[in-house]
C-alpha cells in the first residue's frame, strides 16, 4: 500500500509541475509523453512489485522422526503400580 501511494504521489508532483510550465505545441507533446512514461514506470513498477495472487502448488516433505523419544512407562515397584519415562530410540 505504501508503494501504491508513493507512486500516486510522484505522479501527482509530475503532473502538478508539468501543469506549471508554459505550453506551446512541441513543448506539451513531450511534457505528456515524458509525464506518461514516467508514472508508467512508477505504476507498473509497484504492480510488479507486490505480491501475487496465486503462487502454484508448494510441495513440502515431511520431517523425519526424531531419533530418540520420552515415553512414558507403568511398571509395578513391589508396592503399587508407578509411572516414569524411558527413553526409546529406533
Amino acid at each position: 500500500m505504501k508503494k501504491t501511494f508513493a507512486a500516486f504521489v510522484a505522479v501527482a508532483t509530475i503532473a502538478g509541475s508539468l501543469a506549471a510550465t508554459p505550453a506551446n505545441a512541441q513543448r506539451g507533446v513531450a511534457a505528456g509523453v515524458v509525464g506518461g512514461l514516467i508514472g508508467g514506470a512508477i505504476i507498473g513498477g509497484a504492480i510488479a512489485s507486490s505480491r501475487p495472487a496465486y503462487g502454484g502448488p508448494v510441495y513440502v516433505e515431511d520431517a523425519p522422526p526424531p531419533a530418540c523419544r520420552l515415553v512414558r512407562e507403568r511398571f509395578w515397584d513391589g508396592y503399587g503400580w508407578a509411572y516414569r519415562r524411558v527413553e526409546v530410540c529406533h
